[in-house]
């Protein structure tokens, strides 16, 4: 009996040792490879913003994104209340500031949405819009981050502008859950092609639609994907609200990036 009970307790100290071993190690992998993840999402960031300001084309490797990025990548931060420029809200943290994170569920840095098709309840206060400058540092295109709800969920893009923040040049979806063929072809190439040289608003107001058929020569319509109502609508609500005053519609009819 007693060579029983030792045989059970060596058994269960190896099993304990096993376990710690392999919690550390995994716990040791996952600190190693934080610095990778960060990175790669950096980078990953930067090339939708150079694809939106129509200079990915440019970059062969990771340093070519990198360093495009720093010559001609300004990231500004907006009031979407007031439209003005504020400091960096993450400015003294070491980390970049994320619209999408913390900010926009607290209440002390974000608003409730109440009533739009957006599809979601709250938003950051603060807003990053990127400047794309050109070889004399003036700002050529503005690249802003949108999101808004799809079929299945919550669709993450940019939409770039020229200087006059009305013409569009780009929109650039790099995250959603849309389904393969259908909603998925907002990442069409086609597609996003039909969105250079629309025009986003009509005396002042919001005006771009995106709708079956009869877009042809309409500079305010753009055509809706075959087989993807909803998320042809979701990308139609998306651009009404962040371009309407509740969005950057204040910040847009500033123009402060020209002074």
């Amino acid at each position: 009996m007693s060579a029983k009970k030792e045989t059970l307790g060596k058994t269960i100290l190896i099993v304990v040792a096993v376990c710690l071993a392999c919690s550390i190690v995994v716990s040791g992998s996952a600190v190693g490879l934080r610095s990778l993840q960060q990175t790669n999402a950096a980078l990953d960031r930067q090339s939708n913003i150079l694809a939106a300001a129509g200079l990915l084309g440019e970059a062969k490797t990771k340093q070519e994104i990198a360093d495009i990025y720093e010559a001609k990548v300004e990231e500004r931060f907006v009031d979407l209340e007031t439209g003005a420029y504020v400091e960096n809200p993450a400015k003294g943290t070491g980390k970049a500031y994320d619209m999408y994170g913390r900010v926009s569920k607290a209440a002390d840095t974000s608003v409730a949405v109440d009533g739009s098709p957006a599809g979601f309840s709250r938003r950051a206060k603060v807003a990053s819009v990127f400047h794309i400058k050109g070889e004399s540092g003036n700002v050529e295109r503005l690249v802003l981050p949108v999101h808004g709800s799809g079929l299945w969920d919550l669709m993450y893009g940019f939409l770039a502008l020229d200087s006059d923040g009305k013409t569009i040049r780009e929109l650039i979806y790099y995250q959603h859950k849309e389904t393969p063929g259908l909603g998925g072809e907002i990442q069409n190439p086609d597609w996003q092609e039909q969105w250079d040289g629309k025009k986003l608003f009509e005396n002042g107001d919001v005006a771009i639609e995106v709708r079956k058929g009869g877009t042809e020569g309409d500079q305010y319509a753009v055509d809706a994907l075959s087989g993807a109502t909803l998320t042809s609508n979701g990308v139609e609500n998306t651009l009404q609200y962040w371009a309407g005053k509740d969005g950057y519609g204040t910040y847009l009819s500033k123009q402060s990036w020209k002074s």
